[in-house]
This record gives structure tokens, sequence and C-alpha cells, in this order.
């Protein structure tokens, strides 16, 4: 697809304000980017008539880059004040990785219609939980061992990959549920999320690598443009959120958030179906 100088300014511009908008919003809310990143870049496309055999596909892909960068210096940030457990990467990380080589072959060969129900079915999970979910919440003081625990990381991985986030979004509320405090469950989150980037990331260029009607410089389905636009911003201003979050209220915050993602989902839903 190709696009006039001054209409590929303003994508530019709008990417920019994409990774602004990610990066303040993870911040104050600890949320991944990538939940975020996706339906900006969802509506984003949509506004300039991409193709939405491929519009929710390149929005995943794109999502997943983005991750790979953001998630080294979340990691580090975190690793410094002791809060990524190590134990539990070393236990998921391979069934996460396994979930997440499922989830990208199963994107490659769906319908793109099929990847926006399956975010706006889980954004609706979300935006429930963030509006009316309590911290105090339980279901067990530990994880449970065995299958069971390999089959949530798989599924934490599949669904992550599907969705083009980096696993914060689903992993956090999970281990809190189960016992975990809050900002150790955040910092193993970013490295979840660096683990689901990578091989997520080849797998979305490999199986949009002859794809058509896509944006302009696209490599697969990772939009260049957005990646080289979004992780900066996003990258600059999440400290920024982090710091604001700290003289907000931010459960307020959390519930003018969950609104958005219900009225993405409810977006989502419409364009499916009618």
């Amino acid at each position: 697809m190709d696009l006039p100088l001054s209409d590929l300014l303003i994508f530019g511009g709008l990417l920019l304000a994409a990774g602004a908008v990610a990066g303040i919003t993870a911040g104050l809310l600890g949320v991944g980017g990538g939940i975020v990143i996706v339906p900006v870049l969802w509506h984003l496309f949509s506004s300039i008539g991409i193709d939405e055999a491929v519009r929710m596909k390149v929005a995943v892909g794109t999502s997943l880059a983005t991750i790979i960068v953001t998630s080294v210096t979340s990691v580090r940030a975190h690793h410094r004040r002791g809060a990524v457990d190590f134990d539990l990467l070393r236990s998921w990380g391979p069934w996460i990785f396994l979930g997440v080589l499922a989830g990208t072959a199963l994107a490659g060969v769906v319908r793109g219609p099929v990847l926006t129900a399956v975010f706006a079915v889980v954004a609706t999970v979300v935006s429930l939980h963030m509006g009316f979910g309590r911290q105090d919440w339980r279901i067990a003081e530990r994880l449970p061992e065995g299958p069971p625990k390999s089959a949530l990381a798989s599924v934490i991985g599949a669904i992550s990959a599907m969705m083009g986030i980096g696993g914060g979004t689903l992993s956090v509320p999970i281990l809190t549920l189960f016992g975990y405090p809050v900002h150790r469950a955040v910092g193993t989150a970013a490295a979840i999320g660096f683990i689901i980037g990578i091989p997520g990331t080849i797998g979305f260029v490999i199986s949009g690598w002859n794809a058509e009607n896509l944006p302009p410089f696209s490599l697969g389905y990772i939009n260049l443009i957005g990646f080289a636009l979004i992780f900066p911003t996003s990258s600059l201003l999440a400290p920024v959120g982090a710091r604001m979050a700290h003289g907000l209220n931010t459960k307020n915050l959390k519930r003018v958030f969950a609104v958005f993602l219900g009225l993405t989902a409810l977006r989502m839903f419409h364009g499916l179906l009618f």
C-alpha cells in the first residue's frame, strides 16, 4: 500500500503519539505497553484504510517487536530492586516459549478478524478486572505444581502472542491471585515479556513475509515505522508515568483505562459483527 508523503508524515506523528500514550499509561497503571499499543495501532490502521485481513496482524506483530526492547530496560530496573523471580522464570520459561510458538503459528494461519476477536474478548476480561477487581482476591496462596503450572504458563504465552502483549497483562493478575506480592509479579512479568517478544516477533515476520496490502515499510507483519517510532517514546515516557502515579489516584485512573479498553473491545466486536 502506497501513501503520499503528507500522509506518511501524519502516520509517523500518530505513531510517536501512540508510543507516548503507551509509555505514560504503562507507567501510571502498571500494565504492559502492548495492551495500549495494539488497540491504538488497530484504530490508526483502520483510519488509513489498511486491509482488515492484515490490520490486526500488523498491530500485534509490531507491538511484539517493541516489547523486546522495552522489556530489557524494565527487567534491569526491576532486577536492581530484587523484584524478578528467576526461579519461576526457569520453571515457566520453556512452557511460555512453547505457548508463544503455538500462539504465533496459530496467528499466522487464522484470518485477521479471529485475532481481533481474541483481543476483544481478553480486553473485556481485563477491563472488568481493572474496573472491579481487588488486590486482596486470592485463588490460592501459591502456584499449582506439575502439569497445571506448565499449562498455565503455556496459555499465558499463547494468548499473549496472539494479542501482541508482553505477558504482564495476564501474568500479573494471575500471579497475584496465587499469592505473589504485586511488585514481584510486575518485575517477573517484565522478564516474561522478553521471552514472549523474541519468538513472537520472528514468527510474525515469517508468517507475513509474502502478505499483501501491508502498510508501508513492513517486514512481514512488523511495521518498521511503527517499531522505530513507538519504542523510543514509550521507553522514554514510561518512567514519567511511573513518577506521576505517586501523585495521582491510580484507582480512578485504572477505572478510566478500563473504560477505554471496554470501549475498544466493543468497537472491535461491532466491526466483527456488522
